[in-house]
């Protein structure tokens, strides 16, 4: 799993709940130069050097246009799934009533190796707004 770039090592930034590995950028550019073991190490757990979150939510609306289109609305991200919950509510809410609007959140997570960018994603949320202007969250298959 580590490819003996380096020897596991725990963090003590988390209090030993993550390893520190060489980072895959940081180790090609340390060996092209000879320095591979001054590479960049990251910890698994902590956030990266560039704040780099683990976790993410998602949140978007789109809107039916009137030829039928799906148009993207608002949307943001959040690192916490109760305040992308929220904002999606309020995004909802603050379109025009006559407008036909669907919501969803969309759950993220950074793993190493899951696609080229890392991050793989599921819709965990779609909402609905009910006739007396209520968000109904309801969740999506797994």
């Amino acid at each position: 799993m580590l490819s003996g770039m380096t020897t596991p090592v725990r963090c003590t930034e988390c209090d030993g709940r993550g390893w520190k590995i060489v980072t895959r950028r940081g180790h090609v550019t340390a060996a092209k130069l000879g320095l591979a073991a001054s590479a960049q190490e990251d910890c698994l757990h902590c956030a990266g050097p560039a704040e780099t979150p683990q976790e993410r939510f998602e949140w978007e609306v789109r809107v039916t246009s009137e030829r039928g289109d799906d148009v993207l609305g608002p949307c943001g991200s959040s690192a916490f799934q109760a305040t992308a919950m929220d904002e999606l509510r309020k995004a909802m809410r603050s379109l025009p009533a006559d407008d036909s609007v669907v919501g969803s959140i969309i759950h993220r997570v950074f793993d190493f190796g899951a696609s080229s960018d890392g991050w793989s994603s599921r819709r965990i949320f779609r909402a609905y707004l009910d006739p007396a202007g209520s968000v109904l969250f309801e969740r999506t298959a797994q």
